[in-house]
């Protein structure tokens, strides 16, 4: 980055890398895939075929078998993470201010992985905890009304039990985000003294389990409603994407965090980046949420 450009977008490179640590930071984007969301959004078009299929006699009546179609819009929603640093920063080589910008991708997309668990999986906004209205009810939480109580002692039991809701519901079970504390009760399941779920022990997160896909993170565990589990068929009723362009701003004057300090005064720059991801909950009954009773 050139000095006294103002803005420009993060390296082809600095964006794969981030996107891939993201993948391994959020629940929601390591157990499914993700695919490019235009700045415009786009429209997703759910169909549910209402009947079972047919057998006809040659020449036989032929029957109507109905179909639903619910239409699913995915709108990208802006993420920003900025910060002050030295204006040392301005007088680099390229080479340290691309050192600078590499810490801060990787630092930027620990904060964007989880950030998106929370806003899709609790509709708040991450830095301030509170119900977001530009998410509306667009998140698990609001749309996911298949539920079980946990029950410490019994987890695997509440898995069995939110499992058997989605195939209540013709939907199959892909993947499941467990949090922390549902991972460590997992754990301490014993029958005779020996443990029954050993890749579960010492807050290990095993990737896979029962042949499903598990990713065990603190992320559901966050918000108004705390969810131990969100399972469900994350391989065709969520998607999620990112809108390729991510701009990274080196803003020299003024007071951009609205901190009362101004930049020229305190001898700083400030780096901002912006992402867009977008997502969408196609069909929430094929999802269940293992929740705390009464919260």
């Amino acid at each position: 980055m050139a000095i006294g450009e103002m803005k420009t977008l993060f390296d082809p490179e600095l964006v794969s890398d981030l996107i891939n640590k993201v993948k391994g930071k959020s629940s929601l984007a390591a157990l499914s895939g993700q695919t490019p969301i235009p700045f415009t959004g786009m429209k997703e078009m759910t169909f549910t075929m209402d009947k079972d299929i047919d057998i006809v006699a040659e020449n036989g009546k032929k029957t109507e078998g109905g179909i639903t179609v619910a239409p699913v819009t995915i709108l990208p929603v802006k993420f920003e993470y900025g910060a002050r640093i030295s204006d040392e920063f301005l007088y680099a080589s390229e080479d340290e201010q691309l050192d600078i910008l590499t810490a801060f991708n990787d630092g930027f997309a620990a904060k964007l992985a989880k950030g998106f668990d929370m806003a899709a999986m609790h509709g708040i906004n991450p830095r301030t905890k509170e119900a977001s209205a530009v998410i509306g009810n667009n998140h698990f939480d609001a749309k996911v009304t298949n539920t079980v109580n946990y029950a410490a002692g019994t987890a695997d039991e509440n898995l069995e039990d939110a499992i058997a809701l989605v195939d209540g519901a013709d939907g199959d079970v892909t993947g499941m985000a467990l949090s922390k504390t549902f991972g460590a009760a997992m754990s301490k399941i014993k029958a005779n003294g020996v443990r029954q779920y050993p890749e579960f022990a010492f807050g290990a997160n095993p990737g896979v389990f029962a042949g499903r896909k598990v990713d065990v993170n603190s992320t559901p565990n966050i918000g108004t409603t705390k969810d131990h589990a969100i399972v469900g068929d994350f391989d065709l009723a969520f998607k999620w994407g990112y809108a390729k362009e991510i701009p990274v701003e080196v803003i020299q004057y003024g007071d951009p965090d609205n901190s009362s300090k101004d930049l020229k005064g305190y001898n700083q720059v400030y780096i901002r980046a912006e992402a867009y991801l977008g997502w969408g909950i196609l069909v929430p009954e094929f999802f269940a949420r293992i929740v705390e009773a009464g919260a």
